[in-house]
This record gives C-alpha cells, sequence and structure tokens, in this order.
C-alpha cells in the first residue's frame, strides 16, 4: 500500500503528496517545512502534501492559549505557534497529522472543512472498533467511556489549524500510545471538566503502522486520491517517491 502507488483518478483532482516521517520531527523544523510547502502551493502551483510525523515531547499554545492553562510551565519545551486553538501536547506515540491543502480550490469554507477533518478522523478510529464522536461546544474528537458515576468522555484526537491565503497548515493529532501523563501539565484545549485517552489506554494494541495505513483510506474517502511523497527535510522539498 504504501509503495510509492499513485491513486489519482483519471479527470479528477491531482493526487496529494502522503509523506511520512519514520524519526521524530523537531517542531520548529516541522514549522518552517509547513509554511514554505503552504507557500509553494500558493504560489508556485506544487502539489498538496500531507505529512504524518511524531513530535519530541512538548507542549504548543495556539491563538486563543491562556497562561493560566498552563499549570506547569516547566515540565516541558513550550511554543507558541499560530495554529487556532489553546494548549495541547505533543509526543512519542501520538500520530501527528499536518494538511497542507488549497482550501480555496476545495471551496473555501472553513467549516465545512473542519468537519471533513472530523470524519477523517472518526472513519480511522472506526477501523479499530472505536466510535469517535464531536461536540458542538468542545473541538476534537471524543469516546465515551463507562465510570464509576455513569459515562464519562475522554478526548482522543485534537484539531487545530491556520490557514493562510487559502491554503491551511498544521492540522490534527491522534493519542496511538502516548504517555498521558504529560496533559497534567496543561489544560488540554482549555476544557477543564474531561479526561484525554489513547488507543492503548482504551485497551487496543494498535502499531502507528495500523494507524498511518487507516488515516491514508480514510483521508481518500473524504479528500481524495494521494501518492506517496519522501517527507520535508532540512534543505530538501518534498517530491514523489517513484
Amino acid at each position: 500500500m504504501f509503495s510509492g502507488d499513485s491513486r489519482a483518478v483519471s479527470g479528477s483532482a491531482p493526487a496529494v503528496d502522503w509523506a511520512i516521517s519514520d524519526r521524530p520531527v523537531e517542531y520548529p523544523f516541522a514549522i518552517e517545512a509547513m509554511r514554505a510547502r503552504a507557500a509553494s502551493i500558493r504560489d508556485n502551483g506544487s502539489p498538496e502534501l500531507v505529512w504524518l510525523l511524531e513530535h519530541p515531547a512538548l507542549y504548543t499554545g495556539g491563538t486563543g492559549a491562556k497562561d493560566d492553562d498552563l499549570l506547569n510551565p516547566s515540565a516541558l519545551p513550550i511554543f507558541r505557534t499560530g495554529r487556532g486553538g489553546q494548549f495541547t501536547y505533543h509526543g512519542p506515540g501520538q500520530r501527528v497529522v499536518y494538511v497542507m491543502l488549497d482550501l480555496k480550490a476545495r471551496g473555501g469554507d472553513i467549516r465545512a472543512f473542519v468537519t471533513q477533518l472530523e470524519a477523517w478522523i472518526i472513519g480511522t478510529l472506526a477501523q479499530f472498533n472505536v466510535k469517535g464522536e464531536t461536540r458542538r461546544d468542545r473541538v476534537g474528537v471524543w469516546v465515551r467511556r463507562p465510570s464509576a458515576s455513569g459515562n464519562s468522555e475522554d478526548k482522543i484526537a485534537a484539531i487545530g489549524l491556520r490557514v493562510s491565503r487559502g491554503v491551511t497548515t498544521h492540522g490534527l493529532s491522534i493519542n496511538v500510545d502516548p504517555d498521558l501523563s504529560h496533559y497534567g501539565g496543561i489544560v488540554p484545549c482549555g476544557i477543564r471538566d474531561f479526561g484525554v485517552t489513547s488507543l492503548a489506554n482504551l485497551g487496543l494494541p494498535v502499531t502507528p503502522y495500523d494507524v498511518d495505513v487507516a488515516l491514508r483510506t480514510n483521508f481518500e474517502r473524504t479528500f481524495g486520491a494521494t501518492k506517496r511523497a519522501a517527507p520535508p527535510a532540512p534543505g530538501v522539498e518534498p517530491v514523489p517517491v517513484k
């Protein structure tokens, strides 16, 4: 499935580059790589890109991040960033997915785009028999689970976007098997009354490869064809894998 195959359909929109980094990616480099690729998509007609990766353990604060939600400022490196949303955690065991897509060419409706991202995540989770749900007053994707006081809800996937001159950056993250204790250093996404979970915490021994396969399958159902590409590297623009 990941052998450089191109899934573009004759007469359809160009296939989106699909890149996977097999080593942790430093956050500042990821930000710069996204910025450069988004500019190239917008100004030079470069292919759109979905980039799957993992970061070292860190916190990021979006444009809505409040200082009071940073409970332990010395726990991990902190990066303020231009995406929407508040504080979140990234680290080993979490699949981060950055989406550099031409929103103008895809209708220009940011609300509809977020709904598509949610559907993408929910479809991915469904392949592991996990029912993901959305909430009107809480961003991200949630799962219900039994508790002593009845059913509780925990967040399993986060969404945070930036749109600049019609091209998206940042994207989403799905908790596969991260160290959930790191969420104790922040109020995740500014939400105090609910927990955070992962596929492993739900009792599912899912590998990152399993998640990557499910992500690609469901991306294509929601957004269209993909083709395998090399991930961004310092000084190197991603190119299709032959």
